[in-house]
């Protein structure tokens, strides 16, 4: 299953970096795709994982927060 989530914090590519990293720690991610353009991540997972833990784990990365995609919302 794939997910849409808004991440706010994004400034530059070591964010990118620092972002994706944190989520393909999380056990149970398959995939990640970050982007700072309307900044978002898009992640695939084996299996449902809660957003508070994906928050949890960018958190801990830097001063990023992660939160579900609104559907129809355009950054």
């Amino acid at each position: 299953m794939t997910h849409q989530y808004e991440v706010s914090g994004i400034t530059c590519g070591g964010c990118i970096s620092n972002v994706t990293k944190a989520l393909e720690a999380v056990p149970g991610v398959t995939a990640v795709r970050v982007q700072k353009e309307s900044p978002q991540a898009t992640v695939t997972m084996s299996g449902h994982i809660p957003t508070e833990q994906l928050a949890e784990a960018v958190k801990a990365y830097g001063n990023y927060i992660l939160t579900e995609a609104v559907p129809g919302k355009s950054n």
